[in-house]
């Protein structure tokens, strides 16, 4: 068996181990959830509300440049390279939760912006609001997979670009914020 044929059947088995664990009373909490990274309105909401601010508009935009680069990588660049079919497509016995999705499915926006806005405000927060938003960030990502419309490597490659796009950001507001 190759490489890519085990990451599918591991992916899929994850998936739908996902999906035996779903309660009737979970649901409602993990829609919600999910919808909080829709087209990133959460983490856009928050860095508008950080901008407001003289004291975090640094971290405001930190946030902002962190989504764009996620967007940009996630969006414009991965998704129509690797076009990959959502797994409700695929897998038979898989139950969706929500709507069908509009686009692929690798790498997982949702969670791509949670974690990139997440690690972009990391320096310019308090670690107590920074880790709060670091556990919303993991809950949205889990989403994902509860309701069905991503792999959990369509998870994991949203967070990593996710990251990669925090830190990116992290060194292009760094001369800004030295003082003058």
């Amino acid at each position: 068996m190759d490489f890519f044929t085990y990451l599918w059947q591991l992916d899929s088995s994850l998936l739908l181990w996902f999906q035996s664990i779903r309660q009737e009373w979970m649901t409602p909490f993990w829609k919600f959830v999910t919808s909080l990274g829709d087209a990133g309105w959460f983490w856009i909401a928050l860095a508008l509300f950080l901008l407001c601010f003289r004291s975090t508009r640094r971290a405001g935009l930190a946030a902002f440049i962190a989504l764009a680069i996620g967007a940009l990588i996630t969006n414009v660049i991965f998704k129509p390279s690797f076009a990959r079919i959502r797994p409700y497509e695929v897998i038979d016995s898989l139950i969706l939760l929500v709507e069908k999705q509009k686009d692929f499915s690798f790498p997982s926006g949702h969670s791509c912006a949670s974690f990139a806005a997440v690690v972009a405000l990391r320096k310019h927060l308090p670690r107590r609001i920074v880790l709060g938003l670091l556990i919303l960030a993991t809950l949205i990502a889990i989403s994902r997979l509860y309701v069905g419309v991503h792999y959990p490597s369509d998870v994991l490659g949203g967070i990593l670009i996710g990251t990669f796009a925090g830190w990116i950001a992290g060194k292009i507001i760094r001369p800004l914020s030295s003082p003058s």
